[in-house]
């Protein structure tokens, strides 16, 4: 056979396996025009019209319409333009596929009401557009206004979640709820706290960078006690608190007194809410980090040390005291 043999509408389905009800419907449309027809007026067709209903059929099962697959078959347009356009569309499509099935996973994992998974859908499918203006709106209810410091661009950068293109339902669920909670007013008026006093405190002493701040202090100095078992209200417990607060106030530069320790307890309450630490987990899950560090049972531990000093007029920093 040759190019100048000639193929009725039923050869053409035998060699392409479609069916003579769609060939007809393609050739009605001019996508795949019959050479001639014959003296009883059925058409005939080359040998090109297979390979041609074979790339429509591709074009089709790749979701492409009639009227691009005839642009791309009168080469009005490049095949290759078309599929890299195609293939992006298709990359959106599929990511918000996968949001929803994460969506409707997390809901059936949490028992979630009508009202959840309606915000759930919500906070989900926004775009990374969307997501990053709601979390720059919250990083700036933070920290805007704030004299500069070196160490901020650092804090923003490590508190921004960056929820991946193919999330799984965990992750799904841990930025919608740090969405919700970067959201409300009570948490953003607590991290604007938090950053005031870090401000406050590096504003006190050496460059930043230089000195670690009073949380990570507390982590590093209390650990031992936590693991010795130590009652934060002993006589026990007097020498880490001593040792903590007087490391404190020597990276700022103050003298360790009972309104330097009140300034310090306030801070820790503060930076040791555990709304601040939810998020932080909340953060790791959606980025894909390991699981921070709990700071809260040395935090609390040492919370409950200072308080009951600062009650009971620890000697050594009352100044009200007169020997």
């Amino acid at each position: 056979m040759d190019g100048d043999t000639l193929y009725s509408i039923g050869d053409l389905a035998r060699r392409t396996g479609l069916t003579v009800k769609t060939i007809r419907f393609y050739s009605d449309r001019g996508i795949v025009p019959p050479a001639e027809r014959g003296p009883t007026g059925y058409r005939r067709y080359r040998i090109d019209a297979v390979a041609r209903l074979d790339l429509v059929r591709t074009l089709r099962d790749l979701g492409l319409d009639l009227p691009m697959i005839r642009r791309v078959l009168e080469r009005e347009v490049a095949l290759a333009e078309v599929a890299a356009t195609h293939a992006a569309a298709l990359s959106v499509q599929i990511r918000t596929l996968r949001l929803r099935r994460a969506v409707l996973l997390a809901v059936a994992k949490r028992g979630s009401t009508p009202e959840e998974m309606t915000l759930m859908h919500k906070l989900a499918k926004l775009s990374e557009d969307e997501r990053r203006r709601l979390i720059d709106d919250f990083l700036g209810s933070t920290f805007d206004g704030l004299e500069p410091d070196p160490g901020f661009a650092g804090i923003m950068r490590s508190m921004t979640p960056e929820l991946p293109d193919d999330p799984d339902p965990e992750q799904v669920e841990a930025w919608v709820e740090l969405a919700e909670l970067s959201r409300d007013p009570d948490f953003r008026a607590l991290m604007r706290r938090t950053a005031e006093q870090y401000a406050a405190e590096r504003a006190m002493g050496e460059p930043a960078g230089l000195r670690p701040d009073s949380v990570a202090i507390v982590r590093d100095r209390v650990g031992p006690a936590l693991a010795a078992g130590v009652d934060p209200a002993s006589p026990q417990a007097d020498p880490i608190v001593s040792a903590v607060t007087a490391r404190c106030a020597d990276v700022v530069g103050r003298p360790d007194d009972a309104g330097f320790r009140r300034r310090l307890l306030a801070r820790l309450e503060t930076a040791g809410d555990p709304r601040r630490e939810r998020y932080l987990r909340l953060l790791a899950v959606v980025n894909g980090w390991p699981a921070p560090e709990s700071l809260t049972p040395a935090s609390d531990w040492f919370i409950r040390a200072l308080r009951v000093r600062l009650r009971d007029g620890d000697p050594e920093t009352d100044t009200s005291a007169t020997g």
